[in-house]
């Protein structure tokens, strides 16, 4: 039975040779990772920098559209107290 084993141990070496990982092949590996990082990374951080300056945008630019309807609003009030003044002090 050993005999059959060693023999199809030593066919499979030679049809299908096991192949061990050297360092050279983890470096590669491990500079292609860190290549891709170099790239990957700053475009995220950009994209997510974006994404919270509109974000920022829009929040103040609904603040603006809200100061102006009061401002209207207000001057509407002012225009109001003046024209009532004016009557209120040609009738006294």
């Amino acid at each position: 039975m050993s005999a059959k084993v060693e023999l199809l141990e030593e066919v499979q070496d030679i049809v299908a040779p096991k192949k061990k990982l050297d360092v050279n092949y983890f470096l590669s590996v491990l500079l292609a990772m860190v290549f891709v990082a170099i790239f990957a990374f700053p475009k995220i951080y950009i994209t997510q920098q974006i994404y919270y300056k509109s974000r920022d945008i829009a929040k103040l630019k609904v603040e603006y559209e809200t100061l102006k309807e009061e401002n209207k609003l207000i001057s509407a009030s002012v225009e109001s107290i003046k024209f009532k003044n004016q009557i209120l002090d040609t009738l006294f």
